[in-house]
């Protein structure tokens, strides 16, 4: 099952570091958030991506395209033609494609432009600016016995987010915009997404957090994967201090491989 990342967007509540890259390029703990997201869908055997791109996509790139640069110890022997030697010659077992979606493509057009690279199957989707200890395989899982098309992971946290009007069952009944009389059940991505999607995205103008979920959860097939673990967007500058805090402690909970 392939893993679609949205890290399109210009991430303007970031904007002393977004100015310069992609938010999902803001490091963390030396790394940009993106691969600690990638790191952790690793960890759970999926290996291969699909990266939706738009603002300064080259940034992401010619960080992926000099990967063996920002992960390795390297020797430049300048008195042999500039020979390369590296020194570590593990790397991930990822399968990358990098996909330029648009400059100002929202979140649903970026989905529909990808569709050649997804097939006919089913994947998974979120935010490349968001890190959680969501139970994958339980997550899948869950999204194959429900057999809907689309499974969201429902987080419960106070945020300004959309928000999810969910049976006992699980099935999302509505899905829109916070007001200060809702809870905290809130979209935290880590979706699963049957090929049946494609057909409620119009183009690049849609939004895929408004018609295509709120149709789906009107004909109730949009169903809650509730994470009740750790979860936090990468949303200001405030957010990756605190991300940044719990890597030097040792104590982030996605952080779930060696280094």
């Amino acid at each position: 099952m392939k893993v679609v990342l949205l890290a399109g967007g210009f991430g303007t509540r970031i904007s002393e570091e977004s100015y310069l890259k992609p938010k999902p390029m803001v490091e963390i703990g030396g790394k940009p958030i993106l691969w600690h997201i990638m790191k952790y869908y690793s960890s759970y055997g999926y290996n291969e991506f699909v990266i939706c791109c738009g603002y300064k996509q080259h940034v992401i790139k010619e960080w992926f395209a000099d990967y063996y640069l920002h992960t390795s110890d390297i020797t430049f022997d300048f008195t042999e033609n500039g020979a390369m030697e590296v020194h570590k010659t593990y790397t991930e077992p990822w399968k990358v494609t990098l996909v330029d979606t648009g400059l100002n493509t929202m979140t649903g057009g970026r989905v529909k432009r990808i569709k050649k690279y997804i097939g006919n199957e089913p994947f998974m989707l979120t935010y490349g600016d968001g890190v959680a200890n969501v139970n994958l395989e339980e997550l899948v899982k869950f999204h194959k016995e429900h057999g809907k098309i689309a499974t969201m992971t429902a987080v419960n946290v106070g945020q300004q987010f959309g928000v999810l009007d969910i049976d006992k069952e699980g099935t999302i009944h509505k899905f829109r915009e916070k007001s200060d009389r809702d809870g905290s059940v809130i979209n935290g991505g880590y979706m699963v997404l049957n090929p049946e999607i494609f057909d409620y995205i119009e183009g690049d103008t849609t939004v895929f957090e408004k018609a295509p979920l709120e149709k789906l959860a009107s004909e109730g097939q949009l169903k809650a994967y509730t994470h009740d673990g750790f979860w936090k967007c990468m949303d200001t500058t405030r957010d990756k201090n605190q991300l940044e805090e719990m890597i030097a402690d040792g104590k982030a909970p996605w952080k779930v491989w060696e280094d």
